[in-house]
């Protein structure tokens, strides 16, 4: 079983090698790690993008990040960053994927929720995307 940070960064690996980039179709690369905000960019053009893994169905909330940096985006006036989700799942013995893209995610879709005193990061304030199910997205890859 891996776990987040490494299932995470197979995720991104899969959207780099699948996906070409939604703006002017050239390849994605990833960004250095711990790179604020954005995980991926085009190597052609001036697009970024965060990317989230999912060992599930499509659903409609998923686990976002830290809330600090998204916060601070947000008070200055920023967009969210344009979102790819990457769900991956097993059926009956079956492996299928589902790479979706979100252009835009409105701010009234983060819900702000603080880790419990006793997490690791205790107290620590993060978020997750909610409503997912009712943006418009773009089914990038299917398996």
């Amino acid at each position: 079983m891996t776990n987040n940070k490494t299932a995470g960064d197979i995720g991104e690996l899969e959207v780099v090698d699948l996906v070409p980039c939604p703006n002017c179709g050239k390849s994605l690369m990833i960004l250095p790690p711990n790179y604020p905000l954005y995980d991926l960019q085009c190597t052609g053009c001036s697009f970024r993008a965060q990317v989230k893994t999912n060992a599930s169905k499509p659903k409609a909330q998923i686990f976002g990040a830290g809330w600090q940096i998204m916060e601070k985006v947000l008070k200055s006036g920023f967009l969210t960053p344009a979102l790819f989700v990457n769900f991956k799942w097993e059926e009956k013995g079956e492996k299928f994927q589902e790479i979706r893209f979100y252009p835009f995610v409105p701010k009234s879709n983060l819900k702000k929720y603080q880790l419990s005193p006793t997490a690791r990061r205790a107290d620590y304030w993060m978020f997750r995307y909610i409503g997912l199910d009712k943006l418009p997205y773009f089914v990038v890859y299917k398996k």
